[in-house]
């Protein structure tokens, strides 16, 4: 047949032969190439599942939740049409589940009915070997500070039985820090209790850890250990926030980064920054991988040294489930992103999740694991788009540096409001502006630090050259989360987490044909930049105001006006991004004196948001004070008075001798803290407020026969208006407006409808925290009122 001749069937005679057949083939073959392959996500889902199953339930319990799940997938793909023409996906599925669930749940049993479990479950003295799995931390408590870290029991002796075994452990020590580190072997004696967890066997409250003899970590640890180390020293004078987040960059010791600029990294939404990614790998591989091609390495070569410079990295990094994880996903992205295609890289990361997961089936259940699944997702499936959307109206390279934290972002959007109720409106220009300087930070760090195991002073030069970019990811954290509206609260219940995670995919579908249009994007943008800060009401402060209840969640934080941008702070909440913004809001820059009730983590947490970058005179406490090192700390006793600016304070409590009806006790234990809580009256604009902490109702018995004419205007409802409370002398106070600090929603049931109820009829009016807001006291014209934001 003549190629001029038209197939039979196929039309016009006169149709030009220029048109191939082949070129629409090819055509759709690269677009095919181009299509998202979701066909592993149902497997990679099912091993997910199973290993959330296999964690969290008793073995029996977890084998017949799989097998229920089981059959009826199996009916429905028989019963399905659309199920039965993808039975080999459902059957890889099903495999996957059964295999996750089986080995995890062979893994979670082994711990339970481990040797030490079983002296758990009494409370046994066990004398063991062990090997340090995770460097030691310090965690500072309300009644002193304990060094934590993870091992592996290798022996064990109690009840007259040795026994060899291989148990994961969590090891607390009150004190002094032993001195240990990674891989080191160390006899430890203390008692076994229940784990926390079902990734480990016990929990070990020791009395004594110390190096074994012949125990020392092997050379790898020691080498690595030294690296770290070089990283520290090569920027150590470089500043306090460049030096501690030189080594968060670079392998995720974020130990030493001060708490106010990591509070300004998560409003910033940089937060991944600070622990240890994908992207750290990537950035550090590909940087070898560069310098190996011009070096004349051939493509085996170059697969060698990637292998070996992420097994270097997991070591010098720590190999800490996190970091595992996290190699694994920085794998990914370079396959997914190496081959081509969002069809290869759906692929890469589903079948990196079933390995993660049957690995290590804990992770199932880690934020972290989450948020670096979905943004290697983002990354790797809505990126590529995006960037040819932009790339339309702007250079490519733009268009790339856009993209990838934009896609990012949005599939981060809705897990990090389910695990913090907030969504980070400024995260996607941060991560812009930051992005950068990142790759440079990471590679000059990490090459400081191995020059200065060679010569010191060449990795001090390069960590001269490294703190610009590092100074740079700081100032733009730190700015950026000062930004109005920096944060928007959107909740963490179901119906706010599904409404965003339908508005995400929405976006997902459609956002590259806004992406496309220059003039339409920009006007949305500000369209979204108007909405969201619209509503951060530019009157607040209220005129007149004396004193306002931050809304720090489950906690306490009052401030006490003492003049123009001053206050007197007392408490600080649990969370140091909270009551920094409600002080920001407020406009306070200078503290002339913090008090601190007592000891307890939802009132002196926050304390590091109350510092970030404010003036702090001294910190005032009573029995129960808090450690702090950096700030000068006064114990109050009752009748302590002074004056800060416009308001002046008087201790009444805690009281030094015991009243008629209770007794305050002077020597505070874990029981008796609340009693031991400092009573403030603040006396400012001719009004009194009462400051209770958390006093209960042996301390205010204590407090009632006192002070037995004590009247107030306002009065701090005492531990969070909890139902245990001195009915008779909260009431005879007299206050008019009475303020409650509680976090919504919060599980102890706070503030108690039965103590509210008390309040007014005594003729108070409340102003509460929970829903979501501060609220103010103000004095306008002599007259006293309330606020709410």
């Amino acid at each position: 047949m003549s190629a001029r001749t038209p197939h039979p069937g196929t039309g016009d005679p006169h149709r030009s032969p220029r048109a191939p057949a082949p070129r629409p083939r090819a055509a759709v073959a690269v677009d095919r190439d181009d299509e998202v392959d979701l066909r592993m996500l149902g497997p990679a889902l099912g091993a997910w599942s199973g290993a959330v199953v296999a964690t969290r339930l008793e073995l029996v319990t977890a084998v017949s939740v799989t097998t229920a799940a089981v059959l009826v997938c199996l009916v429905l793909s028989r019963v399905l049409t659309p199920l039965r023409r993808r039975s080999a996906w459902v059957g890889l599925t099903l495999v996957l589940l059964l295999t996750s669930v089986v080995l995890g749940s062979v893994r979670t049993e082994s711990h339970r009915r481990s040797f030490v479990a079983e002296l758990a479950q009494d409370g046994a003295t066990v004398r063991a070997v062990a090997r340090v799995t995770t460097d030691p931390r310090v965690v500072r408590g309300t009644f002193g500070s304990a060094t934590v870290f993870a091992a592996t029991l290798v022996r064990a002796e109690a009840r007259g039985r040795a026994v060899t075994l291989r148990a994961p452990v969590t090891v607390w020590v009150r004190g002094d820090p032993p001195i240990i580190g990674l891989g080191e072997e160390v006899e430890v004696v203390g008692r076994a209790r229940p784990a926390d967890d079902s990734a480990h066997a016990a929990t070990l409250s020791a009395t004594s850890v110390r190096p074994r003899p012949g125990g020392d970590p092997a050379w790898w640890w020691d080498a690595a250990g030294s690296a770290r180390a070089a990283v520290s020293a090569s920027v150590a004078s470089r500043g306090h926030d460049v030096s501690a987040l030189v080594p968060a960059l670079v392998h995720g010791d974020d130990h030493a980064l001060p708490d106010d600029l990591r509070a300004a990294f998560q409003t910033s939404g940089l937060t991944h920054l600070l622990a240890v990614s994908g992207t750290n790998l990537t950035l550090l591989v590909g940087f070898l991988l560069a310098l190996a091609r011009p070096l004349g390495a051939g493509p085996r070569s170059r697969v060698v040294l990637a292998v070996l410079a992420t097994v270097a990295y997991v070591l010098l990094a720590r190999p800490e489930p996190s970091v595992v994880r996290a190699a694994i996903m920085g794998l990914v992205g370079v396959a997914g992103l190496s081959t081509g295609g969002r069809r290869r890289g759906a692929r890469c990361l589903a079948w990196a999740v079933v390995a993660v997961v049957v690995l290590d089936p804990w992770l199932a259940t880690s934020a972290g694991f989450l948020l670096s699944a979905v943004a290697t997702g983002g990354i790797l499936l809505l990126a590529p788009v995006w960037r040819d959307a932009l790339a339309r109206w702007m250079p490519r390279w733009l268009a790339e540096a856009v993209a990838v934290p934009a896609a990012a972002q949005l599939a981060c959007t809705a897990p990090v409001a389910a695990l913090s109720g907030e969504v980070s409106v400024v995260a996607v220009v941060a991560n812009l502006l930051a992005a950068p300087a990142v790759g440079p930070a990471t590679v000059l760090g990490l090459s400081g630090g191995l020059l200065g195991l060679v010569w010191a002073p060449s990795g001090a030069a390069v960590g001269l050259v490294t703190a610009l970019p590092a100074g740079w990811i700081v100032l733009v954290g730190r700015r950026a989360a000062d930004l109005p509206g920096a944060a928007a609260t959107v909740g963490d219940g179901p119906v706010a987490v599904s409404a965003l995670v339908v508005v995400s995919a929405a976006i997902a579908v459609t956002g590259h044909r806004l992406l496309r249009r220059p003039v339409l994007t920009c006007l949305v943008l500000a369209a979204v930049t108007a909405v969201t800060v619209a509503p951060l009401r530019p009157g607040w402060p209220p005129r007149g105001w004396v004193m306002v209840a931050c809304d720090v969640g489950q906690g306490d934080a009052t401030v006490l006006k003492a003049g123009p941008g001053s206050a007197v702070v007392v408490d600080a909440g649990p969370d140091a991004r909270s009551v920094d913004r409600c002080l920001r809001d407020l406009g306070v820059r200078n503290v002339p004196a913090m008090l601190v009730t007592h000891d307890h983590a939802d009132h002196v947490d926050g304390l590091p948001g109350v510092t970030r970058r404010r003036s702090l005179a001294w910190i005032g406490a009573g029995p129960s004070s808090p450690d702090v090192t950096d700030v000068p700390v006064r114990e109050l006793t009752a009748g302590d008075r002074w004056r800060a600016g416009e308001v002046t304070l008087t201790v009444l409590g805690p009281l030094a001798r015991p009243g008629p009806s209770g007794v305050v006790p002077t020597a505070v234990t874990e029981d008796t803290a609340n009693d031991a809580s400092l009573v403030l009256l603040a006396e400012t604009s001719g009004v009194r407020v009462l400051l209770t902490g958390d006093v209960e109702p042996p301390a205010q018995r204590a407090l009632a026969a006192a002070y037995p004419t004590l009247q107030v205007d306002v009065l701090k409802v005492p531990h969070h208006g909890s139902a245990h409370q001195e009915v008779a002398w909260l009431t005879g106070l007299g206050a008019r407006w009475a303020t409650v600090s509680a976090g919504e929603g919060n599980t102890y049931g706070h503030p108690a409808p039965e103590t509210l109820q008390h309040l007014r009829d005594a003729g108070a009016t409340i102003l509460r925290t929970d829903p979501g807001r501060d609220v103010a006291v103000v004095v306008r014209d002599g007259q006293v009122s309330g606020v709410v934001r």
